[in-house]
């Protein structure tokens, strides 16, 4: 008998083991799953990774897994899910839009598509591409949109394409040209449509393509010059108390917050900005919102108001040398940001309180990227300038690439970067990982 009981014991804990590995497997499938780079600015939107392993230096001849060429122009960034990174290109002139896919472990190109053409496209600024936009992924469906000359959703193993819209469009203005990139939220695709002629958020059944909702601007744009009725601006979500989440974006003239389920407007804060970029970022019960392009101002904003909230829910604002392009980054109780003249600046993000100003070398319009220790800054001069996410300013490594134009924001997969410059491609990672 006394055999037996320890028989059962031992299968006991065997048993015990088991679920325990089982549950570790499955944390890291979790945690796994919520890497996939699937959006602009990464999992959760804000620019942060959970990769541990990153390079902190590299060039052209060092830890360069691969580089692969991309035709004609686009200044998206790419997006990866498992082993298929995606991003888009156009010809100079917008007539032609493509989708490319490449392998992440080889390089290997697997998808060359040409979506859509196009009749008299616009004519756009050389500073602009008709390829801006970020695509979005998830499992067995990618999302391609090039602004107001289509929308596509293709499975990404054959390429086929499940639905199209063509029908998104605005009046990008001559010289501007498609910015605002899309994101998923539950069921639907979600894109600003901002132009001279018509501002909305539409929100797409994922399935099928179908209109789910869409809510015009609720500001009355009749007295508003029609360049300052436009932007660039892609939404955030992010819990709004017990009623859920709620939809945040910056657009023409207005900052608005939605209901994901419905598109009813929330609330909205009113602004003097227009062809607005930056994505905004939110914690510690504040969203920081830049509202301005000409004259960048960075905005704190309390999302828990309701209706016009414009002259009660300013936390603070910082006016200071702030950038036009490259989205805030939310480090702990800092915000890092980066302005087109390569002006760094570090702000308490509760207060606005500035810590430090510094100068990097090089201007930048891609969004900064944070992971563990780090905080790497891309600049439109393929130099990347790596810093310490600290109240002391400290410099760790500078990365130089080739003498191409860096506009994207790059991609984290794993212990890479996936970088996109006006020509290549690039695999990031160090040696042996």
């Amino acid at each position: 008998m006394r055999y037996l009981r320890v028989s059962m014991k031992r299968s006991e804990f065997f048993a015990q083991a088991g679920k325990i590995f089982t549950l570790a497997l499955m944390a890291n499938s979790v945690a796994f799953a919520e890497e996939q780079w699937w959006q602009f600015r990464g999992p959760q939107g804000n620019g942060h990774t959970l990769s541990e392993d990153l390079p902190l230096k590299w060039n052209e001849e060092t830890n360069v897994v691969w580089k692969v060429p991309i035709h004609d122009r686009g200044w998206s960034s790419p997006v990866v899910w498992d082993n298929q990174v995606w991003l888009t290109t156009a010809t100079r002139k917008g007539s032609e839009l493509y989708a490319l896919c490449v392998r992440k472990d080889t390089g290997k190109l697997l998808h060359d598509l040409k979506l859509f053409e196009v009749k008299d496209a616009m004519a756009i600024t050389s500073a602009n591409t008709y390829a801006t936009p970020t695509p979005v992924i998830e499992e067995g469906r990618v999302y391609l949109h090039y602004g107001t000359y289509g929308t596509a959703c293709l499975d990404p193993e054959t390429g086929k394409v499940l639905w199209e819209r063509r029908d998104l469009n605005c009046d990008h203005e001559k010289g501007a040209g498609p910015a605002s990139s899309p994101t998923l939220v539950g069921d639907y695709f979600v894109v600003h449509v901002d132009g001279r002629d018509h501002q909305y958020v539409i929100a797409l059944n994922k399935k099928d393509g179908t209109t789910a909702w869409k809510t015009d601007r609720s500001l009355d744009y009749s007295e508003v010059p029609v360049h300052h009725r436009k932007a660039y601006g892609m939404p955030i979500l992010i819990p709004r108390g017990e009623d859920g989440e709620q939809l945040v974006g910056v657009g023409g003239r207005g900052v608005f917050a939605y209901d994901p389920r419905t598109g009813r407007e929330l609330w909205k804060m009113r602004h003097r900005g227009w062809s607005i970029a930056p994505r905004p970022v939110h914690g510690h019960g504040l969203v920081f919102a830049i509202i301005d392009r000409d004259d960048p101002e960075l905005w704190a904003i309390r999302p828990d108001g309701s209706g016009d909230v414009t002259e009660t829910h300013i936390a603070w604002r910082e006016d200071k040398r702030m950038p036009p392009r490259a989205s805030p980054l939310l480090v702990g109780d800092l915000l890092f940001l980066v302005n087109r003249n390569g002006i760094a600046t570090c702000l308490e993000a509760k207060t606005g309180t500035e810590i430090w100003q510094e100068r990097l070398k090089g201007n930048y319009s891609a969004s900064p990227i944070a992971a563990k220790g780090r905080i790497y800054f891309f600049s439109e001069e393929g130099l990347c300038t790596v810093i310490r996410p600290s109240r002391k300013f400290e410099i760790l490594a500078s990365n130089a690439l080739a003498d191409e134009p860096l506009m994207a924001t790059p991609a984290v997969s794993g212990a890479s970067f996936l970088i996109r410059t006006e020509k290549h491609l690039y695999r990031i990672s160090e040696s042996g990982r």
